[in-house]
């Protein structure tokens, strides 16, 4: 093993050089049989815990029926019972959808949908935003150099407007909501006039940004801004959908709708399966034949979708997100008030981050995060970081999480916590 890891890409980065055998609920185990607790799902995908028994039978039972019917080609019955499932949970306006293999090809999707139902060219998005690797989904990513350095030139028309990160900005809410709606429509008057704007593209919850819950005042006049200019608005959910914020979807706290809606990573517990959800309406205007895909809505991974909003919706899942949320929030809080050099503790559900004041340090605290990250790889808990200087520590736990797995890993994370201070000059 340790000689095949020489010939896969360096290209990939790697959090840990665990080779991992088997896994279950919230352990992955390597194949000497050690656990690890996983609070990274994946990178939230596993929402419904590793290895569902429920998904498993799912996949199985497909898969010794069909693996593949080419959409182009024929129907089969995992994907229309999958857009039946999707209407019981999607925002109501929502009623028609596209199926794809991975988040940055639903944004892609997304974006192509969105210029063909507009006849209009330009995209808004947001500063801290991550919505691909692709040319064109990284031209719409801003969270990090790193994914868009060397690759330029981008694609145009392309604009970014400030994301309200409230703490970054070390505003108040409203002062933040007030500054970025503000520079939003200056935007509109300066770079990208309304009559050339097709979307604007929003994370729900900003991800691979730093794990920021947008304020309800925002995404209201977020809203009231594309409705006035016909602009439509797009939620990407891709890290935040399927229960992950204690809703099914993060959209649903803020009491709005969105025109087009993307989603991925924990629609099939692990299977590679995107998909887009918009009104039957606009999907009318998409040129039939425009875009596609050879995989999209394979059976398999469909199978494994149905099963998964079964199960999350049987097993009460996204009220256990809610309920745990508050307690990991709860826990967390705690340490902060014991360790200034924790700076901010926020989320929404299971969609956790604990940010490392980035005033402490020169590196904005990412060599903290890191070394705190480490002491708990050393207990056997696997935690991401995120945020554009890396100071952020994201807390993705599945929706099955226990009261008791909570109380472990904020246990291991205090103690690293105190290590990892004691060790690093803060």
């Amino acid at each position: 093993m340790a000689n095949a890891k020489d010939h896969l890409s360096p290209v990939w980065t790697h959090l840990t050089q665990l080779v991992i055998s088997r896994a279950e609920g919230a352990y992955l185990y390597d194949e000497a049989g050690t656990a690890y607790l996983d609070f990274t799902s994946g990178i939230g995908v596993t929402n419904t815990g590793h290895c569902h028994p429920a998904v498993v039978e799912a996949i199985r039972e497909q898969a010794g029926r069909l693996l593949h019917g080419q959409a182009n080609i024929v129907f089969h019955p995992a994907m229309l019972q999958l857009a039946e499932s999707l209407r019981q949970v999607v925002p109501s306006s929502l009623d028609s959808f596209f199926f794809s293999n991975s988040g940055a090809e639903a944004v892609e999707a997304a974006m192509k949908l969105a210029r063909q139902a507009t006849g209009r060219t330009n995209m808004i998005v947001f500063q801290g935003s991550f919505h691909g690797r692709t040319v064109g989904t990284m031209s719409l990513t801003t969270s990090k150099t790193i994914y868009r350095g060397g690759y330029q030139p981008l694609m145009s028309g392309v604009f970014v407007a400030p994301f309200p990160y409230a703490y970054y900005y070390g505003w108040s809410e409203e002062e933040t909501v007030a500054f970025c709606l503000r520079e939003l429509r200056h935007m509109l008057k300066s770079q990208t006039s309304p009559q050339e704007t097709a979307a604007i593209l929003i994370e729900s919850v900003l991800g691979e940004g730093g794990y920021v819950v947008p304020p309800v005042a925002f995404m209201h006049g977020l809203r009231e801004i594309c409705d006035e200019h016909g602009i439509l608005l797009i939620a990407d959910e891709i890290q935040s959908g399927f229960g992950r914020t204690g809703k099914f979807f993060a959209i649903e706290h803020f009491g709005i709708q969105p025109d087009i809606m993307i989603m991925a990573k924990g629609l099939a517990s692990g299977l590679p399966l995107s998909g887009i959800a918009s009104r039957q309406e606009l999907m009318d205007r998409w040129e039939a034949g425009s875009h596609g895909g050879t995989y999209g809505g394979n059976a398999v991974a469909c199978a494994a979708a149905v099963a998964t909003i079964r199960v999350l919706r049987e097993e009460n899942m996204v009220e256990n997100a809610a309920a745990m949320g508050e307690y990991l929030l709860s826990r967390l809080r705690e340490i902060q008030d014991g360790n200034p050099v924790l700076g901010d503790v926020r989320g929404a559900g299971l969609m956790v981050a604990t940010e490392f004041d980035p005033s402490m340090a020169d590196d904005h605290g990412k060599a903290l995060t890191t070394a705190v990250q480490n002491a708990c790889m050393e207990e056997n808990l696997i935690l991401l970081n995120c945020g554009t200087y890396g100071n952020v520590i994201r807390w993705i736990p599945p929706l099955i999480v226990t009261k008791e797995q909570i109380d472990e890993a904020v246990s291991i994370f205090e103690r690293a916590v105190q290590k990892a201070t004691a060790s690093i000059a803060v």
